[in-house]
């Protein structure tokens, strides 16, 4: 294994590690040497991820939490003192948002969507990187979204808001925290194809095609896109990089595009009712 890359013995915690990002993440942080703590509402999920971890010979912890609750997350990291006694990465990755037109959204629901995309992101970013302080060196990397940069509409207001603060999250976190040893970096993955995004698809067959209009690279993101990133930054091979906004997006930012303004939404209806 190229030493650049070499991850044995460290221990990487990564949320969301059921299914999509999140086992991606896993599975090449484990090929590369780590140990990881899996962390998902969905243990099933979770233990699946585990037993792929356990036969490349890695150790794992699985934590069947709710990201949304610093209490929970404070009682993980507990677990995560006892099983490892350190943490050299967090690949900070589950949440929910919710799709609702600005003038529909109840603030119950924005509330919720920031206290999971937000509050939760940063409790999980605050334990990791106390411990990662402790030992003067550590790796943080978040997911954020186009919608951390750019206007998606569609309904993804409540999205969107949590996303841009994840952003500023991190700028922030890499400012208070790199010359500490603590490197945060955000990587914003255009549609990555997963369960609910393969929902949404199905009920609207026109959906696929207007994402890949503003993807150059002509496809949707896949899981294992993210594998080679959360390598290189979970790695000493990225060790002078922080505070960076990554695109994983096929070039959509590039290209400036992927929203959805609301004449075309009416001009999509008005075909569908034409259609019929």
């Amino acid at each position: 294994m190229n030493k650049m890359f070499d991850l044995t013995e460290r221990v990487a915690v990564v949320s969301g590690a059921a299914q999509g990002l999140g086992r991606a993440t896993a599975l090449a942080l484990a090929q590369h040497g780590a140990h990881t703590v899996l962390v998902d509402r969905n243990r099933e999920g979770a233990e699946s991820t585990a037993a792929e971890v356990h036969s490349l010979g890695r150790e794992t912890l699985v934590a069947n939490i709710d990201v949304s609750n610093p209490d929970s997350i404070a009682e993980l990291f507990r677990q995560v003192d006892a099983r490892f006694g350190r943490v050299d990465f967090l690949g900070n990755i589950a949440g929910d948002g919710h799709l609702a037109k600005p003038e529909d959204l109840t603030i119950a629901d924005l509330h919720r969507v920031l206290q999971n995309l937000v509050v939760g992101r940063f409790a999980m970013c605050q334990e990791a990187g106390r411990r990662m302080l402790a030992h003067g060196r550590g790796s943080i990397m978040n997911i954020g979204s186009l919608a951390s940069s750019t206007a998606l509409g569609r309904g993804h207001i409540a999205y969107s808001m949590a996303m841009g603060a994840v952003i500023q999250m991190t700028r922030e976190l890499s400012t208070e925290w790199s010359f500490r040893g603590v490197r945060v970096n955000c990587v914003t993955p255009a549609q990555v194809v997963n369960p609910s995004l393969e929902a949404r698809m199905a009920a609207d067959p026109t959906l696929e095609g207007r994402f890949l209009h503003g993807i150059p690279a002509g496809r949707l993101g896949q899981p294992n896109d993210i594998m080679g990133l959360a390598v290189f930054l979970a790695s000493d091979s990225s060790q002078w990089i922080t505070g960076a906004i990554i695109p994983m997006d096929g070039g959509n930012m590039a290209m400036n595009a992927g929203g959805t303004p609301g004449h075309e939404q009416r001009a999509i209806q008005s075909f569908r009712a034409e259609s019929k």
